[in-house]
């Protein structure tokens, strides 16, 4: 089935940068799925979502919904597309009644049209007991339930999540991503924004990783994690990391992540024989994993583990 989103070749240089924000972004992103964004500070989520809401204009590239140009699909319907961004976008001073009848006129509806979608995207959000609360005196996990409600009240067919659970508590996230999976579920495409490793796991489909405005990986998930399931990482007591890495090296390639051993183990290599080397080197495993690679992990190796402001 085609992709209902299609990015193709998209760069972007802020005026003054020197060096573009994104550098030739391609992914897609299909109804009825997840889409799992992830890439650290300064890695183009921002600006790729900017180019999705129409605040940025496409210096470079092409972005497509089901083959038309996303200019025109915002000409024509803008409301195929919804965001809920990261920053609370309701106003204050308003109930949350009030806020989703405010956003319901701005998505063009009205009548009973609009009464209808409003008390839907109560009951989706489960804020129908506070109605009649304004949105200052919300908690996080309402304000986070009551922006999601407004992105969906003229049923767009493409939803980006940016960052939905910052700040909120465990039961709200649970919630959400619950709720995510639902819409998808419902034919929905979905992309999702999170530093939160687990989310993604727990509810991505597909998962592109971006850094320095370019896509590093994009592949189903469970590809992704199947990256490492020839690799063993050790971390033992009583060598130094490289007297420990010269022990494994006979076993496959080695390489260094903070203080832990590596190895891609090479195709007959027994994991246990492996152990086996480095206790015989004098080495006390501390801990070992075998297998599929966490997403966290793959981040990590793909981003080099370094900070970003």
């Amino acid at each position: 089935m085609p992709s209902m989103l299609e990015v193709c070749d998209l760069a972007y240089r802020y005026p003054g940068a020197s060096a573009p924000a994104l550098a030739g972004v391609s992914l897609a992103a299909g109804r009825g799925a997840v889409l799992g964004l992830l890439g650290p500070n300064g890695a183009g989520k921002t600006t790729l979502i900017s180019h999705l809401s129409g605040q940025l204009p496409i210096q470079q590239g092409a972005i497509a919904i089901d083959g038309v140009p996303l200019t025109e699909v915002r000409r024509q319907a803008p409301t195929r597309i919804a965001v809920a961004p990261q920053e609370y976008a309701f106003f204050p001073a308003l109930t949350v009644a009030e806020n989703l009848a405010c956003f319901a006129g701005a998505a063009r509806l009205s009548g009973a049209r609009a009464r209808e979608r409003v008390a839907a995207c109560l009951a989706f959000a489960q804020l129908e007991r506070f109605a009649g609360q304004r949105g200052a005196r919300l908690s996080g996990g309402l304000k986070r339930r009551l922006n999601l409600a407004i992105a969906l009240l003229p049923e767009p067919e493409l939803i980006v999540l940016d960052e939905p659970t910052v700040g909120v508590d465990p039961q709200s996230r649970a919630f959400l991503l619950d709720a995510v999976r639902r819409l998808a579920d419902g034919g929905a495409a979905i992309i999702y924004t999170s530093h939160y490793m687990d989310e993604i796991e727990a509810i991505a489909d597909r998962v592109a990783i971006l850094d320095h405005g370019q896509v590093l990986r994009d592949a189903p998930l469970a590809d992704l994690r199947a990256e490492g399931a020839r690799q063993l990482r050790v971390e033992a007591a009583g060598l130094t990391t490289p007297t420990l890495a010269a022990a494994l090296a006979p076993f496959g390639t080695v390489r260094e992540e903070g203080g832990r051993v590596i190895v891609d183990l090479v195709a007959g290599a027994d994991p246990g024989l492996a152990l086996a080397a480095v206790a015989a080197a004098g080495g006390e495993v501390r801990q070992a994993r075998y297998g599929e690679c966490s997403l966290e992990q793959l981040f990590l190796t793909l981003t080099q583990r370094t900070l970003r402001d």
